[in-house]
């Protein structure tokens, strides 16, 4: 592949994350979770609005958690990703389309679409994500992951504030109230998700691959590659520490992310400042983003982490007792700052510990494993709430998640996990040393 071709397919490889990113902001985190709890859910106390939308949010994540090893498996053996991610995509994207139908008391198809989309956006991500070392060399592999990263924010951002704009003028763009306006933003996710799909999947073209015979189904391949790592990775005590900390605080600040704005909503936050708030979450996200890679520098990455993981106590405990816009608007600003930090030190953390050539099993790894753990969260949130009748019961329940992980995050010495990561690599060197 000539230079110009490889970049046009690159900048199409961005460009179908700039589309994807909006059913994250404006699905996820921002516009359904309002209007879930307050127009599909109508006919529901409050409280059981907020644990409905947490069941949902429980079930679509384990749902995804079991397809990704098998679609992982069928993306390494398989020479038809495209055909796989366009069925993914395809899935999300009719799912976000048919939400303009959600109307009073549509909980259960509200939460049907959002569990079908969920599998949809996240399904079509392995497959995307597949296409990376095809399409980049190893020299501009970071550089074109994180510019894919970078047009995601940017993608579903701009969506986001020109919904915000929608819902809270709707006679500007000739709509008769506020809650058609909903409607025609979370279908708008299903048009810019297509339109932004268009030029990879006109443009990308699949790798031949030689064809390898399979005495496995992939379901089987999938699960058994999991098991040998979760084997293999209990070697490394310092990196096993870590991973068991990570998946309790990471629990943690998934939960404040899928469930801020419905809780918000509950306790009688309006639908626009809930919107807005989260818009400036996305965008205070990416300075934020950098600057906690650069103190992770000064002041090295676990005590860097600390911040972040100790902000997020904070915002629980002020989440607990939030009662206005304003709180809200302090909170979005402060997750915001910590957010992007918290991942993006968790996962150098991670990766400085793996052994040498183990990277791809290990993230995988990483990444399927973290899906299961964050049932957890969203599960322990709705429950608590759905017993006790008072949702900010679920939220303080959050706390565990956060001080466990710190307590063990304590534990882990990142040098010690360098140097069990070094032996590994080199076996012979190590025997060498100890023969000494």
């Amino acid at each position: 592949m000539d230079l110009k071709s490889r970049k046009k397919i690159q900048r199409s490889w961005m460009m179908y994350d700039f589309g994807n990113s909006a059913f994250a902001t404006t699905i996820m985190a921002a516009v359904l979770p309002v209007y879930y709890s307050t127009v599909a859910a109508s006919g529901l106390d409050d409280n059981l609005a907020t644990s409905y939308w947490g069941y949902s949010q429980s079930i679509s994540v384990l749902i995804v958690a079991i397809l990704a090893p098998i679609l992982g498996a069928i993306s390494d053996f398989s020479a038809a990703k495209k055909k796989f991610l366009r069925f993914f995509a395809f899935m999300g994207i009719i799912a976000s389309l048919l939400m303009m139908f959600i109307g009073e008391g549509d909980y259960i198809f509200a939460s049907l679409l959002f569990i079908i989309g969920s599998i949809g956006f996240s399904g079509a991500n392995v497959f995307y994500d597949g296409f990376l070392p095809e399409i980049a060399d190893k020299d501009e592999m970071d550089k074109v992951s994180s510019g894919g990263f970078a047009f995601g924010y940017i993608g579903g951002g701009i969506l986001l504030a020109i919904n915000v704009v929608m819902i809270l003028s709707p006679d500007v763009f000739g709509l008769p109230n506020t809650e058609w306006a909903t409607r025609l933003a979370l279908a708008s996710v299903g048009i810019w998700w297509f339109i932004f799909a268009i030029p990879l999947l006109k443009n990308i073209k699949e790798e031949k691959k030689q064809q390898v015979t399979r005495t496995k189904s992939y379901v089987a391949i999938g699960f058994n590659r999991v098991g040998n790592t979760f084997r293999e990775i209990k070697q490394y005590k310092q990196l096993v520490i870590f991973l068991i900390a990570f998946w309790l605080y990471n629990d943690g600040i998934s939960t404040i992310i899928r469930m801020a704005t419905v809780y918000g909503s509950e306790i009688g936050i309006a639908q626009n400042d809930l919107i807005i708030a989260l818009l400036i979450t996305q965008f205070v996200g990416i300075p934020f983003t950098f600057f906690f890679g650069w103190l992770a520098t000064k002041i090295n990455p676990k005590n860097a982490l600390y911040i972040t993981l100790f902000t997020y106590l904070g915002i629980v405990i002020i989440g607990y007792f939030m009662n206005s816009a304003l709180h809200f608007y302090l909170l979005a600003i402060i997750v915001g700052m910590v957010q992007g930090g918290a991942q993006s030190l968790s996962r150098s953390i991670f990766g400085r510990m793996i052994p040498a050539g183990k990277h791809a099993e290990f993230f995988g790894f990483y990444g399927i494993s973290s899906k299961f753990a964050a049932v957890v969260g969203p599960f322990m949130f709705a429950t608590i709430g759905h017993l006790t009748g008072n949702s900010r019961l679920g939220i303080l329940s959050l706390i565990f998640f956060f001080v466990a992980g710190i307590i063990l995050l304590r534990f882990v010495d990142i040098n010690k996990g360098i140097l069990e990561a070094k032996e590994a690599s080199n076996p012979k060197d190590d025997v060498i040393v100890k023969t000494k």
